[in-house]
């Protein structure tokens, strides 16, 4: 479990220095992200982003296994 832990962990970091440097500025704004912004209120649903996240940790869980 504590690697598990370590190994999220790297990920995060690695995908925060990715996402400073602009690496991953394409991520949010994917054909299927909704935007709306009114004078009240604002409204995201980064759906497209997720289908993206969700086949990239398939195909993780996949490779190495669970």
């Amino acid at each position: 479990m504590g690697n598990l832990f370590i190994t999220i962990g790297i990920a995060l970091i690695l995908a925060g220095i990715a996402y400073k440097y602009g690496l991953l500025s394409w991520f949010g704004n994917l054909p299927l992200d909704f935007k709306m912004e009114g004078e009240n209120f604002s409204f995201y649903a980064p759906i497209g982003s997720m289908i993206v996240i969700s086949l990239f940790l398939s195909l993780l869980l996949k490779l190495f296994g669970r």
